[in-house]
Order: C-alpha cells, then structure tokens, then sequence
C-alpha cells in the first residue's frame, strides 16, 4: 500500500515536472518569436513561429486544453506560412493576447514574465525582460512601451 501511494507521488510530481518543461518550451519558442520581430526578420520569424507550432503540438491535453491550443496554433501557423512582415506582426499581436492569458493561468517559468504594451499599436507582448524591445516596429520604433504587469 505504502510502495503504490509512494509511485503514485512521484509519478503526479513527474507529469507535473514534464508540464512544466512543455509550457517552457512554449514560452521560449514564443520569446524567439518576439525577438525575430524587433529585428524585423520575417524569415526567422516564420522558422520561430515553427518551433512554437511543435512546442504548442508537444504538450500534453492536461496542461493545454484542445480549444486553446488549436486558438495558439491558428496564429502560429499564419506567421510559419508567410514572410509578409506587417501580416506577422498583426497575428502576434493575437498570439500575445492569448499567450497572456495563458500565462495568468498556467506557471511557464519560476523567472517573471513581463507583460509589456505599445501604445502606438494598442498592442501587449511577453518578454523574459523589463528593457522595452517592440516587436510590432523593430528599430523604427524599438523602445515605445512600458511594462504593464509582472506575470
């Protein structure tokens, strides 16, 4: 009784451990994504936004719900399939969105999450940094923001 209570602790603090490495992944494909935009690359933001589709495929159903993941993959999957910049940065815009409200609910990382907002394009984004680096206009406009909330 005692060996079944005890596999069955380790196994609950496994799956949570994999969760956690899962969303992780997410997150970091979703920062590489947001750093492909401030330097105004659309071709490494289609191979990002990739990533971000298997990391987003790569989670499980008890960590991700169906609806959110096919909400997340939808606008992944328009930046993965163009290199029209000005239409990448229109669905992160979405994806950000979403992503924070995924980030209020679920822990993807023990580090703080910077929720970050232009104003110019009435726009929020994550970033893994307090410094404002704008993925909706790169160097045109690259600090214009502020840090709206820490996630």
């Amino acid at each position: 009784m005692i060996a079944l209570f005890a596999t069955g602790i380790v196994q609950n603090c496994f799956g949570q451990d994999t969760a956690k490495k899962q969303s992780g992944r997410i997150l970091s494909a979703y920062y590489q994504l947001k750093d492909n935009l401030v330097k105004s690359d659309p071709d490494a933001a289609a191979s990002s936004a990739e990533q971000l589709i298997i990391a987003i495929k790569g989670i499980d159903s008890i960590s991700l719900d169906e609806h959110v993941r096919n909400i997340l993959l939808k606008d992944a999957n328009t930046i993965a399939q163009t290199n029209d910049l000005k239409l990448q940065r229109e669905k992160f815009a979405t994806l950000s969105n979403n992503m924070i409200e995924l980030a209020k609910k679920i822990k993807f990382t023990s580090e703080p999450i910077y929720q970050q907002y232009c104003p110019m394009k009435n726009a929020s984004w994550l970033s893994n940094e307090q410094a404002i680096k704008n993925p909706y206009y790169g160097s045109a406009m690259l600090t214009c923001g502020t840090v709206k909330k820490t996630l």
